[in-house]
């Protein structure tokens, strides 16, 4: 008869024995650990499917028109009419926004401040007191340094230029720059403009100028001239103004920009006090107003070549006394 045998024990340190299987605590430790790490991983990427969600929430209600998903309505997509009647209607908002009639009525204007001075390459030299006295809509009289001995005067196609030399006429080219630059003026298409027929508008689409929301409006005249001006959606008011013209010689595409910045309440219109000019990447034009007043009582020989000579004359007289 054949004894049971006593099964040996095969339990060693670090063991565990149960049947034929067995069972270490270092693996049992180790799954635990990459079920935790799995937990852990799990809410995280949760927590980055709601961020993501917020996210996407935020930018739909707050973010620029440029930037959100949803896209506005193309402006090519728009018919010619409904498109011209956009267009005005920004641009009336504008007018409101401005001051409205106060804004439409302004005879005249006398304003204080400083004018940049450029180089050849753009660069700022150095800043000039100015004295701008205008007359609308087409007279501009621009009086420079603390007792205004160089100036400059145009009237309708006309103009002349004090130094001290004396008095001459402004040059051709001159002329025609400051005429292109007066009858593209947003001020002029506005107070003048609005019902010109030979002006063809269009609503040209939302943007963010200058990190604001804004529409632009675009203008087409008879002599080439693409105007394009960008209103804040915010205020109604003009931030940007891109007028583009080929030139007749070379056939080079020109483009002139304007930023009007700094807006203030004067006499219940909207001033900027701030207005920067670029012709195509280059700096040309800018200005800080310290003050302006509007409908004073301009005398109308300020806008005459005579008062010109005159001046040039007392002021030669002077210098002739004071060497005496």
């Amino acid at each position: 008869m054949r004894m049971m045998q006593k099964p040996v024990s095969t339990r060693t340190r670090g063991n565990t024995h149960r049947g034929n299987a067995f069972v270490r605590p270092a693996v049992l430790e180790i799954d635990a650990l990459k079920i935790a790490a799995l937990q852990i991983n799990a809410h995280k990427v949760r927590a980055l499917h709601i961020a993501a969600f917020l996210i996407a929430a935020l930018l739909a209600i707050f973010a620029p028109p440029a930037l959100r998903t949803t896209r506005a309505q193309n402006p090519d997509d728009i018919m010619p009419a409904a498109s011209a009647a956009k267009a005005k209607a920004i641009m009336a908002q504008a007018i409101t926004a401005l001051g409205g009639d106060a804004y439409l009525k302004v005879r005249n204007s006398d304003c204080k401040g400083r004018a940049a001075q450029f180089e050849h390459s753009g660069g700022v030299v150095g800043y000039v007191q100015f004295h701008d006295y205008r007359q609308m809509p087409d007279k501009n009289r621009m009086e420079y340094g603390p007792k205004g001995n160089i100036v400059n005067v145009y009237a309708g196609k006309e103009g002349w230029t004090l130094d001290r030399g004396g008095v001459s006429d402004v040059p051709a080219q001159d002329m025609a720059d400051y005429q292109e630059t007066s009858n593209t003026d947003v001020n002029t298409i506005l107070r003048y403009r609005m019902n010109d027929s030979g002006l063809v508008f269009r609503y040209s689409g939302a943007d963010v100028v200058d990190l604001k929301e804004a529409d632009w409006v675009e203008i087409a005249d008879h002599e080439g001239h693409t105007i394009r001006i960008a209103f804040d959606r915010k205020t109604g008011l003009p931030i940007r103004t891109v007028v583009s013209q080929r030139e007749a010689e070379t056939g080079d595409r020109i483009q002139r920009s304007t930023y009007y910045n700094s807006y203030h309440v004067i006499d219940g219109i909207q001033t900027p006090f701030q207005v920067s000019r670029f012709r195509n990447d280059q700096q040309t034009y800018q200005v800080f107003y310290e003050s302006c007043q509007y409908n004073t009582e301009l005398a109308p020989e300020m806008f005459t070549r005579a008062s010109l000579d005159s001046y040039f004359a007392s002021t030669a007289k002077k210098g002739k006394g004071n060497k005496k």
